[in-house]
């Protein structure tokens, strides 16, 4: 579970999150929709623990952010817009120093590495240095490093930007089934029908401030997720 309680995060006299609040409930996927400087990037960091905020509190199934980051961070995994790796590691040698932080077993990493590896078709790259790698097979590393370690609460910075449309349909199949066993799906994006057919819940953001949060039929009745978020930006 993710809860954000009245959220505040100041750029000198800006405020990139205005009293934020909702709550991301234990097997749902949640979408975070808004244009580009609303807020979605800058709310995703202080989940995560790398933006400090002024006021309010985030709590990772009941932990807090600000006073528990270490505990927090054990449960949830964090997929960036920008996959930044280090370059110069291998790609096998760079999923396994994820797993080391998260002291996963020897037994589990390996299944899970070569299960999402031939998943995103990248096993045969594994062995070979990042700097070498095209935006989308780093995206791929990325997302099996998030995952390799079974996460409670996956946390995703349009996470689809990049990749081919089998490994989109792929993560999101990743995501259907880790929501379907109970756990935490947070994502945002601006591909407005995945997060249609995807999400069980979703909240809009604007300027900093959630203007809609909800299930998908309170959200959009009977029009499109694009229509409506068309009219609230206006």
């Amino acid at each position: 579970m993710i809860e954000i309680r009245h959220v505040v995060k100041k750029y000198g006299n800006k405020r990139a999150l205005d009293d934020v609040s909702f709550t991301v409930e234990d097997g749902e996927i949640f979408g975070f929709i808004g244009h580009n400087g609303a807020g979605k990037t800058t709310l995703i960091k202080a989940m995560v623990g790398i933006h400090e905020f002024d006021a309010g509190e985030i709590l990772i199934n009941g932990k807090s952010v600000a006073k528990k980051p270490i505990e927090c961070k054990r449960e949830m995994a964090y997929v960036p817009d920008d996959p930044l790796l280090y370059e110069e590691m291998k790609a096998i040698d760079f999923l396994n120093f994820v797993c080391d932080m998260y002291e996963v077993p020897e037994k589990t990493r390996k299944q899970n590495i070569l299960k999402y590896a031939r998943m995103f078709e990248i096993e045969h790259e594994l062995g070979s240095e990042l700097k070498t790698f095209s935006h989308g097979m780093k995206q791929k590393v990325a997302l099996i490093a998030a995952l390799a370690h079974e996460p409670k609460v996956l946390v995703m910075d349009e996470p689809f930007v990049g990749l081919d449309p089998k490994a989109i349909f792929d993560i999101k199949s990743v995501m259907q089934e880790m929501a379907k066993s109970g756990k935490t799906i947070f994502f945002s994006t601006h591909i407005l029908d995945v997060a249609e057919k995807l999400c069980s819940r979703v909240a809009i953001v604007k300027k900093g401030k959630i203007v809609k949060v909800g299930s998908m039929k309170e959200i959009k009745g009977d029009k499109s997720l694009e229509k409506v978020f068309l009219e609230l930006e206006k």
